[in-house]
Parts: structure tokens; sequence; C-alpha cells
């Protein structure tokens, strides 16, 4: 199984996981796989079926942006990290 690292400010939502084993061959699937086991999750990572514009996946340290996004394969011993964005400042 694949694993999906939680960034710190997400954990209240896996509760308390830093990190999660999911299903699926694909980034996509994996995603599903997150968000079917911690459903309280979905709503901070997605807005309807789209990934929220400021949460970034990387695959294996790779931006699956610049991969073939959900559609990127996702094999048993890769992990995945969620990234979200951050801005602010002066």
């Amino acid at each position: 199984m694949a694993t999906i690292r939680i960034p710190t400010p997400l954990r209240p939502y896996t509760g308390n996981n830093a990190q999660v084993s999911v299903s699926g061959g694909t980034v996509g699937a994996a995603l599903s796989s997150l968000t079917a086991q911690h459903p309280e999750l979905r709503p901070h990572l997605f807005e309807g079926d789209d990934l929220r514009s400021f949460v970034n996946i990387y695959l294996n340290q790779e931006d699956v942006r610049y991969l073939e996004g959900a559609e990127t394969a996702v094999g048993e011993n890769d992990t995945l990290m969620i990234i979200p964005s951050i801005a602010g400042g002066k």
C-alpha cells in the first residue's frame, strides 16, 4: 500500500496521524482512499470533485501537476505528500 504524509494542520482530520496507508493505483484513487477513510478531510482537499488550487500533491518528491495529475500511477512502495500552499506576510 502507498502512504500519504499528512501535514500538521490537516492531522486533526486524520485522527492526528502523520501518515495514512492508502490503496489505489493512481494519485486520484489514493486520494479517494484517503478521504474514504477520513471523510472530514475531503472539504480541506477538494472543491466539488476538483483538488483545491492551493493543495499540492507530490509523489516521491515530484509535483503530480507536472506528471499526469490524478492519473499518475502510484506503486505500493510510493509516498504521496500533501503540501498546502502558504501565503501571507506584509
